[in-house]
């Protein structure tokens, strides 16, 4: 796991070169909303990229993380199928649905039932490297992503240079980034992780939730400002020090979110003395989204690391995949 955050920008860079070769033409009816179906490490990118395309796109966009459509998907859908092994039961049964009920759909896969599913139907298909761990390859679903709503017309233009000067601030950020993340990781260690940003960036919250349950074997969760303000704040009343509370601070934060961020931090303060504060770094969303993916990843190794556990492992998915193909 190590080696593969690692790759994370040379990732980035093979994922534009296989952008550069696929060109997509705008559906040939009127969409009305996006479905993007995906699940764990290949549904994230996903999330991340429905939050970038909220300023710009006419259409809802959605992320179904299930095997049950929605029934609002029709002919005037655009259906993502993102499957980074290509067999995702849940990616595939909803995609097959979509194709019942006549949506345009796009597939994003390194093989499997996803890509046959694409050809023998003729709907366009982006093949990527396949074989390691989907959570480790992120780079390659957000990237065609990114490359495929930005040419429809669905996110602006210039995203792709975005995720080009993502790719060089991680890069030279790279000593700032391994010092932080092992502060995280001290942080985290032997307490419950709480994680919070906003609700623009939930996508890099919950990315930073499924690293740490994989790679560091942790339970933690996630919640988001403002919506916490209203509910889990005075779940804090039962709060104590076996608590570990993280800020993920994206910098492009509103006035009044911004000190709800603040007074939020200070009623936490009066019930654990575990909080902690990391602040994004990048001109755009999409920089501050990758530089924090990376920090996140980084620091999650680091947990496993001190936790003496191994990283790459998932037994248990494995268990339950086992189990449920004996139905």
């Amino acid at each position: 796991m190590n080696q593969l955050i690692e790759e994370f920008p040379e990732n980035i860079s093979d994922s534009l070169v296989i952008a550069s070769k696929h060109q997509f033409e705008k559906p040939d009816r009127e969409i009305k909303n996006i479905l993007i179906c995906g699940m764990g490490g290949s549904g994230i990118g996903g999330k991340i990229v429905s939050l970038w395309m909220a300023s710009d796109s006419t259409v809802p966009v959605e992320i179904l993380n299930d095997y049950n459509l929605p029934n609002w998907v029709d002919k005037h859908t655009l259906v993502i199928g993102s499957s980074y092994s290509g067999g995702t039961e849940e990616t595939t049964i909803s995609v097959a649905k979509a194709h019942e009920k006549g949506a345009y759909i796009i597939g994003i896969t390194s093989g499997g039932e996803m890509e046959k599913f694409c050809r023998s139907n003729n709907y366009p298909v982006v093949i990527v490297p396949g074989g390691n761990p989907p959570r480790s390859q992120l780079a390659f679903s957000l990237i065609q992503l990114v490359n495929i709503f930005s040419q429809i017309g669905y996110l602006h233009g210039s995203a792709l240079d975005e995720v080009r000067s993502a790719r060089d601030l991680i890069t030279s950020q790279r000593e700032e980034i391994h010092t932080e993340a092992k502060s995280i990781a001290k942080h985290m260690l032997g307490k419950v992780g709480v994680i919070y940003s906003t609700a623009r960036y939930e996508g890099v919250a919950i990315r930073a939730r499924q690293q740490f349950n994989e790679n560091s074997k942790y339970l933690c969760w996630h919640h988001v400002i403002p919506e916490m303000n209203h509910n889990e704040l005075v779940g804090w009343g039962g709060g104590d020090d076996r608590f570990a509370a993280l800020f993920i601070h994206p910098a492009d934060v509103i006035e009044r979110n911004q000190r709800r961020w603040e007074i939020t931090m200070d009623v936490i303060r009066q019930r654990t003395s575990h909080v902690m504060e990391v602040h994004a770094k990048g001109n755009n969303m999409i920089e501050r989204s990758i530089y924090l993916i990376n920090l996140v990843d980084w620091a999650t190794w680091y947990l496993s690391d001190l936790k003496k556990v191994d990283s790459i492992e998932i037994d248990v998915i494995n268990l339950l995949k086992g189990e449920l193909a004996k139905i």
